[in-house]
């Protein structure tokens, strides 16, 4: 049983830091464009749309990871 916990935990981790393309969705004046974050760690996909968020703000809109 030890062992079938140890190989979902290293199942777990290995899932965990998968790298892949997330869409950051940006809202500005009614017109909605998806930007592709590509090859990241959900942490940096985030931050990254983050980023955009912020400049989208300035123009009074908005984005959001999916």
């Amino acid at each position: 049983m030890k062992k079938v916990y140890m190989m979902l935990a290293v199942c777990a981790i290995a899932l965990a830091s998968c790298k892949k393309d997330y869409t950051c969705s940006c809202t500005i004046l009614g017109q909605t464009t998806d930007s592709t974050i590509a090859d990241a760690k959900k942490a940096d996909a985030e931050e990254a749309c983050d980023a955009l968020n912020t400049s989208a703000a300035i123009l009074g809109g908005s984005c959001e990871l999916k």
